[in-house]
């Protein structure tokens, strides 16, 4: 009787992690796919979407579908998102990060937000390459330009590292991400590319894209496209 036991057990616990492990992949795979949509709807946007300059000049694109608060004017919030680098060979695979904490200023009422960070310079992306970082204080972030085109001036390139898109239920939401602190997603890098692979070696290049990362690297490299035909 207790073998049976010890039997079933294992067995039960082996199923369990499978159970685990496939929902740890669903849940990737599913990130992966409303991170291309939102990229789409955001470079859609007739007047409100990323110029067609921005996606030219941006390093890194990185995109966190549906984040959400927590208490009075974003008292605790949070989200998972992904994010791609430029290579010598186009853009990375995707790497996986959360984003917490901080006072982001968004309007009360809101629950939820896409949001669409353009890091643009070599400064901002060693900060995205870092083990951890906090905007505002470790990387400047701004709300970034709207619209077909960017301003003839340069003050988008000069002033921030990181530039700041967002949307809450269809509109743009303004959004400001003082304090907030990005890290990597271990869980889910480790659910895609196993225990070895690092943050920085995905964004660097150095990993091929895995099958479900195709919608949201397309629609990265289509962005400028979408931002010049609207």
């Amino acid at each position: 009787m207790k073998k049976i036991m010890v039997t079933l057990a294992a067995v039960s616990l082996a199923t369990a992690m499978t159970c685990t492990a496939e929902q740890d992949k669903h849940d990737t795979t599913e990130r992966l796919d409303k991170a291309a949509a939102v990229l789409h709807e955001v470079m859609a946007a007739p007047d409100k979407g990323i110029p067609e300059e921005v996606m030219d000049h941006a390093k890194c694109v990185a995109v966190v579908p549906h984040m959400i608060k927590g208490g009075f004017v974003f008292g605790a919030q949070g989200g998972r998102g992904v994010a791609t680098c430029r290579t010598e060979h186009g853009w990375s695979a995707p790497a996986f990060f959360a984003i917490t904490g901080g006072s982001w200023g968004l309007q009360i009422g809101v629950e939820g937000v896409d949001l669409v960070m353009i890091i643009q310079n070599d400064e901002g992306m060693k900060h995205l390459l870092a083990s951890k970082f906090q905007l505002g204080a470790d990387a400047s972030a701004a709300a970034g330009p709207v619209g077909r085109h960017a301003s003839a001036d340069t003050d988008w390139k000069m002033n921030a590292e990181i530039l700041t898109y967002s949307r809450a239920k269809g509109a743009f939401a303004g959004l400001t991400l003082n304090g907030a602190s990005v890290r990597p997603d271990d869980d889910s890098m480790k659910t895609v590319y196993g225990a070895d692979v690092t943050f920085r070696s995905v964004l660097n290049g150095a990993v091929p894209p895995p099958p479900a990362a195709h919608a949201f690297l397309a629609a990265v490299r289509g962005a400028r496209a979408e931002a010049a035909s609207r």
